[in-house]
């Protein structure tokens, strides 16, 4: 039987109280059934009820937010099973999905003013009225259709793909549907504190909408979705963004899946566990060109856990290693003012991914210190890098001369991933490192430094507020994210690193 979308939700909405009869009802109909997934409601029902069937319930407490694929259905559909079979049994009674935009461009997030999204499984009613208080809250938020309406013959396929699986998950809910024009960390913040402040309780959940890797061969794929998955599983969302923004990761839902990080962590979520990874090539056997697909889950810990800080442990090998590179990369950029070929790194540590800074001094005084605060490149190239800037390109210094190269001390720092601080009783002088950002200033310094200039707590937030260009009293600001890190500092005078975080981009 075909259904009469609109006089459903006519009838829905007069139940409670709110006809309108004089006006339509506002409904964005499927766009993409009959090509993303089935048009027939029977058939759509069968193979999304299946896949839920065959998908584990993962075991985990109070699950806040979601990551799901939003490929066609025969790609992306048994992943994006795992990730909803985590509500089941669950009492949801709202879902607010962001996606997106892969066809129209605006500069902020779209929260559709409509009444209804359909799918062929019925429609599914607008919470207006909590769209309407995220939109209040920021000029980066906007009561819009655009990127929900057909834009140049085509329709948004991101949010709309996610919509079966919830209407068979759930049954009745309440929907709120948002699209990120804007996909800035800015924007990502300011939709992401919206909606923790709106959300009331476990009875709302957040989807992010994201495919990952795209049109990569098999293996170079799975890399790069590793990558992008261990930021997320680490709650690091400031280098997921930093590199999703710098094309070294792939995610098209960047911005949806920081702004879901950013608002489970102010509800309380600060877990993540990557519930399947598969890519196009594992169904259809072509590995040439392949898409990748994660189901992520978000989720409050029992009691007081809460993810930590994964440092890096290296061995006496590894760290000779790095010296030796860390050395060639200064002499190299000093004498041929060139950076140093370095094979693929063969131990294995020096090939993860991680943020580094080098720091040079001389006499004991600080002759250049540059770094990488998020992971982009494998370790030992990390360091090749930013050896070579910190001999020749820190601007505070003159490039460091042919003569100076023996009298040279290397100190090499390597970053843990980056953690939001909540609390400012949970920053060690010492062991901290400190990264302020607000709007487009940042400053970060390595833990030594309060070691080495004597400072408390206090005095070292108010540094690193100086060092961003902001007063020193910005971490107290609202618009203001202060996150730490650890680091293990390995100095070349020392027969053993120590667990601690230093410097600056430039100390």
């Amino acid at each position: 039987m075909k259904r009469n979308v609109a006089a459903l939700l006519l009838f829905g909405l007069c139940s409670q109280g709110a006809c309108r009869a004089q006006a339509p009802a506002q409904v964005r109909e499927p766009a993409v059934a009959g090509a993303f997934y089935p048009a027939d409601p029977g058939e759509l029902t069968k193979l999304v009820d299946g896949l839920l069937a065959k998908a584990p319930s993962p075991q985990l407490p109070d699950v806040v937010a979601l990551v799901a694929p939003h490929a066609g259905y025969m790609y992306s559909a048994e992943v994006a099973a795992h990730a909803y079979a985590a509500l089941k049994g669950r009492n949801i009674e709202r879902v607010v999905v962001i996606s997106p935009s892969h066809i129209d461009a605006f500069p902020y997030a779209a929260v559709y003013d409509g009444q209804a999204y359909a799918t062929p499984l019925g429609p599914i009613p607008v919470d207006r009225a909590f769209g309407a208080a995220l939109a209040k809250s920021s000029r980066l938020i906007q009561l819009s259709d655009r990127g929900h309406r057909a834009a140049s013959g085509r329709a948004e396929h991101a949010l709309e793909v996610q919509l079966p699986f919830l209407q068979r998950a759930l049954g009745e809910f309440r929907l709120v549907p948002i699209v990120m024009g804007d996909q800035s960390y800015e924007a990502c913040r300011a939709l992401g504190l919206a909606l923790a402040a709106n959300i009331r309780g476990p009875e709302t959940v957040i989807v992010a909408s994201s495919d990952l890797s795209h049109y990569h061969k098999y293996d170079r794929a799975v890399s790069l979705d590793r990558k992008t998955l261990r930021a997320i599983e680490e709650f690091d969302y400031l280098s997921l963004w930093r590199n999703l923004q710098q094309q070294v990761w792939e995610a098209c839902g960047g911005g949806p899946i920081v702004a879901a990080m950013i608002a489970s962590e102010r509800l309380g979520a600060r877990q993540a566990k990557v519930l399947k990874y598969a890519n196009s090539g594992d169904v259809t056997g072509d590995k040439s060109q392949v898409v990748g697909y994660g189901a992520v889950a978000i989720y409050k810990a029992g009691g007081r856990a809460v993810a930590q800080q994964q440092g890096l442990m290296l061995s006496s090998a590894e760290i000779t290693e790095l010296f030796r590179i860390a050395h060639r990369s200064v002499e190299t950029a000093v004498r041929e003012h060139k950076i140093a070929e370095e094979p693929e790194p063969k131990l294995e540590a020096l090939a993860q991914e991680r943020g580094a800074f080098v720091t040079l001094k001389r006499n004991g005084e600080l002759r250049g210190c540059i770094g990488y605060v998020s992971p982009i490149k494998p370790l030992a190239l990390t360091v090749r890098d930013v050896a070579a800037s910190a001999a020749v390109e820190d601007n505070r210094f003159p490039p460091v001369t042919p003569q100076e190269l023996p009298s040279l001390e290397y100190e090499i720092s390597v970053l843990s991933p980056m953690r939001r601080v909540l609390d400012l009783k949970e920053i060690q002088v010492g062991r901290d490192g400190l990264l302020v950002k607000q709007g487009r200033y940042e400053g970060l310094l390595l833990p030594q430094v309060p070691v080495e200039q004597g400072w408390d707590r206090t005095t070292f937030l108010e540094q690193t507020c100086r060092k961003a260009g902001l007063l020193e009293d910005c971490y107290k600001d609202s618009r203001t994210d202060l996150f730490r890190f650890t680091a293990l500092v390995l100095d070349e005078r020392e027969s053993k690193p120590r667990a601690q975080a230093q410097g600056t981009p430039r100390r």
